[in-house]
């Protein structure tokens, strides 16, 4: 499935107004990250997985390239502001799920990069 957000195709499974899907569906569950294997942009790792007939490729921690899509807002993010930012969009507000922290590993390559905690 496909749902454009704010100007922006997201692909998943059960894909949402705001970027929840069948996998993550709370009200904190509004980001969407984009993979570099397809430059597009998933709700979650899982929808990647079911839906991509490829392996995920992660783009890196410092990457300057907006790799995350707040579903509220449509505002983008690199994976470096989403990471070290305090789980809420910096430009509406809303709140993002502090749980994916437990996912970063998922979406960017960390290498030696440190994360704030």
């Amino acid at each position: 499935m496909e749902r454009e957000i704010a100007g922006h195709l997201v692909r998943g499974v059960e894909v949402g107004p705001e970027t929840r899907c069948a996998h993550y569906d709370t009200d904190r569950d509004v980001v969407a990250l984009k993979f570099s294997c397809c430059e597009a942009y998933y709700p979650c790792f899982r929808c990647h997985g079911a839906t991509a007939d490829h392996d995920a490729e992660r783009l890196p921690l410092d990457s300057s390239a907006s790799a995350v899509l707040c579903g509220v807002c449509g505002a983008g993010l690199t994976p470096r502001a989403f990471a070290d930012g305090d789980h809420s969009c910096p430009d509406c507000g809303a709140a993002f799920n502090p749980g994916c922290a437990d996912h970063y590993d998922r979406y960017f390559e960390l290498g030696d990069a440190r994360l704030d905690e």
